[in-house]
C-alpha cells in the first residue's frame, strides 16, 4: 500500500484521540473559520501548515494556480466556494496565496505548449492578464527564476480583483466587511510575502510590524448617500 495513504489509521488511533474535544465542538456547533484562503494545489504548499491552523480555523479552496475565474466567466467550484465562505459562513479575510516555482505560472512565463493539455490552457486563460503585465512591462533580459517570480505575483494581483467581480465579495467590500490579501510563499527562503495595497509590492510578513493588506476593510460607496438622501 502507499505509505502515505496507509497514514489514515493514524486518524483514528492518535489524531482524533489528541484533539477529542475540538473534533466534538465542531461536529456539534458546525464550523466558523476566521479565514478563506485560495492557494495553488502544489502539493508543496499546505494552507493550513503556513497558517499553523487548527481544523475549523481555514475555509480552503485549492487550484492549479490559484486562479479566480471572474464571476461571469464560468460557474465552477471557486466560485461556489467563495460564495459560500462569504453568505453562509461570513468569512471576512480572503486570502489568494501564489508561491515560488509554480508549475502553472511556469507554463504561462515560458509561453509553454499547452495543445495535449486543453483543460489546462483553458483554465490559465484567467492568467492572461499577468502573462502580459510581465512580458510587457518588466525587462526581458531577466533570469528565468526572475520571470517565474514576477508571473507568480502579478498573478495573485490579477485573481485579487477578479475576486471584486463576485457580487458577494463586492458587497461585502462595499459595507467595510471584507479584507482581501494577497500572499506569496517562498518555498526556497521558507518566508511569506503579504501585498501591500497601498504601494503594491509584495513585503515580508514580520511579526510585531503591521500585516500589509491589499485590501483592508473600509466601507466603500461610490455614490455620497448622505447628498442623495437630503436632495429627495
Amino acid at each position: 500500500m502507499n505509505e502515505l495513504i496507509g497514514r489514515v489509521f493514524n486518524f483514528e488511533k492518535k489524531t482524533y484521540p489528541d484533539k477529542n474535544s475540538l473534533y466534538s465542538r465542531l461536529a456539534n456547533e458546525g464550523q466558523s473559520p476566521k479565514a478563506l484562503m485560495i492557494s495553488c494545489a502544489d502539493s508543496r504548499i499546505v494552507p493550513e501548515h503556513i497558517m499553523q491552523a487548527e481544523p475549523g480555523d481555514l475555509f480552503v479552496c485549492r487550484n492549479a494556480g490559484n486562479i479566480v475565474p471572474p464571476h461571469a466567466s464560468q460557474l465552477g467550484g471557486v466560485t461556489a466556494t467563495v460564495e459560500y465562505a462569504v453568505m453562509v459562513l461570513g468569512v471576512r479575510d480572503i486570502i489568494v496565496c501564489g508561491h515560488s516555482d509554480c508549475g502553472a505560472m511556469k507554463a504561462l512565463a515560458t509561453e509553454a505548449d499547452l495543445t495535449s493539455m486543453p483543460n489546462v490552457a483553458a483554465w490559465l486563460r484567467h492568467s492572461h492578464a499577468a502573462q502580459k503585465v510581465c512580458k510587457e512591462n518588466y525587462p526581458a533580459d531577466l533570469s528565468d527564476a526572475e520571470k517565474l517570480r514576477n508571473m507568480a505575483l502579478e498573478n495573485v494581483v490579477v485573481q485579487l480583483a477578479h475576486l471584486r467581480t463576485h457580487p458577494s465579495i463586492a458587497s461585502g467590500i462595499a459595507r467595510g466587511e471584507i479584507a482581501l490579501h494577497g500572499w506569496y510563499v517562498d518555498i526556497h527562503a521558507g518566508q511569506v510575502l503579504g501585498l501591500d495595497g497601498e504601494t503594491g509590492r509584495f513585503v515580508p510578513l514580520r511579526e510585531g510590524e503591521p500585516l500589509p493588506v491589499a485590501l483592508p476593510q473600509a466601507r466603500r460607496l461610490a455614490g455620497d448617500t448622505s447628498f442623495a438622501v437630503a436632495a429627495e
